[in-house]
């Protein structure tokens, strides 16, 4: 009896975010694909132990648990290193190609600037996004401007403040708000120093929860419409940011498909950021995807700062010859189609994007 209702349980988490339901008790159901599929196997392991081939429940029981550890691991495999990378490593020492950016959301509440700025000490990236950052987090980082004396600053007490410092150049930046009057992103155009501009968008959507959305709605218009944008772009591009989404969710991978930008982290490990605190409970909600433009050096994440998040580092190369070699998602007629009514639902346009 409890090996037929835990098994209920399972079909149920994995059955019910196949409705595609907006709200976020479903859409929360895809973040932790990977605990389902270890409690999954674990099951398994207990139906195949304990009873028996003899009886038609038992194996209606070991065939559904086994279809619903198959169906969780199809959308998480691809995040470990027994799937083909997506990027090609690039072990490039010309730091004139290089880009590289560490991604922070710093937690409102913490008072720890101190480590972050430790950490850009350490890994000198070129640009520093903070996610979460309020005026308080600005005071602090102020120090930066000496070494990274590009910035962009959006000081929010709303819990989604941005802030971006730069040691290259950047022009026609731009602070945007496409779906929610009080959630920005980001926009600019940076100069790589061998003289190659990189379009840069920077993204925080509010999450699907009981305290802020409901529903996913507000969240996946504003990255379907920022990649619907980019599909629209031939140049070098890099958005990176907390989509409050994970990596393997059918959102991102809609993102993925519309914007054909790749995901460095396909082949070499999910790199969870959150929750710092709950080992078992910790998913990839900070996100780089960039053009085929780039290779990737480096990808790795930081240690703690305080945050409920870890940072997380990357290093791409700008190496154009690599285009061809490298290929992402595509997208069907029927999800370019999804991807525009996904936009329409929440009023907003490819063309309100900043590029």
């Amino acid at each position: 009896m409890i090996s037929a209702f835990a098994t209920l349980l399972l079909v149920i988490a994995t059955v019910v975010p196949l409705s595609k339901n907006p709200h976020w008790i479903v859409r929360g159901l895809d973040f932790p694909r990977l605990q389902i599929a270890v409690l999954a196997f674990i099951l398994l392991v207990f139906h195949l132990a304990n009873l028996t081939l003899q009886q038609s429940l038992s194996v209606v029981l070991i065939v559904a648990t086994a279809l619903c550890l198959a169906w969780q691991l199809w959308w998480v495999v691809p995040y470990t290193r027994l799937w083909p990378c997506e990027v090609q490593r690039n072990t490039s020492t010309d730091p004139d190609r290089q880009l590289s950016i560490i991604t922070a959301n710093v937690l409102k509440t913490n008072r720890n600037s101190d480590k972050l700025l430790a950490l850009v000490d350490q890994y000198q990236p070129d640009i520093l996004v903070t996610l979460e950052s309020d005026q308080w987090w600005q005071d602090q980082l102020n120090v930066l401007e000496a070494a990274m004396p590009y910035s962009v600053k959006c000081p929010l007490d709303n819990l989604y403040g941005m802030h971006v410092y730069s040691r290259l150049p950047f022009s026609d930046e731009s602070v945007a708000y496409l779906v929610e009057d009080d959630i920005p992103s980001i926009h600019f155009q940076v100069q790589l120093r061998c003289d190659v501009t990189v379009q840069m968008y920077f993204v925080h959507p509010a999450p699907p929860s009981p305290t802020e959305n409901t529903e996913s709605a507000e969240r996946d218009a504003e990255l379907i419409t920022i990649a619907r944008s980019v599909a629209e772009t031939r140049g070098p591009i890099v958005v990176t940011g907390d989509l409050n989404d994970v990596a393997w969710s059918a959102t991102t991978r809609l993102f993925r498909k519309i914007s054909g930008l790749l995901d460095p982290r396909v082949g070499r490990g999910m790199f969870n950021t959150f929750h710092v605190n709950v080992p078992f409970l910790r998913w990839p909600l900070d996100h780089l995807f960039h053009s085929a433009h780039f290779s990737v050096k480096k990808i790795q994440r930081l240690p703690s700062i305080g945050s409920d998040h870890f940072s997380l580092f990357s290093v791409l190369v700008y190496e154009p010859a690599q285009c061809d070699a490298q290929q992402g998602l595509t997208a069907t007629a029927q999800e370019r189609q999804q991807a525009q009514e996904i936009s329409a639902e929440k009023d907003v346009s490819k063309d309100d994007v900043p590029c």
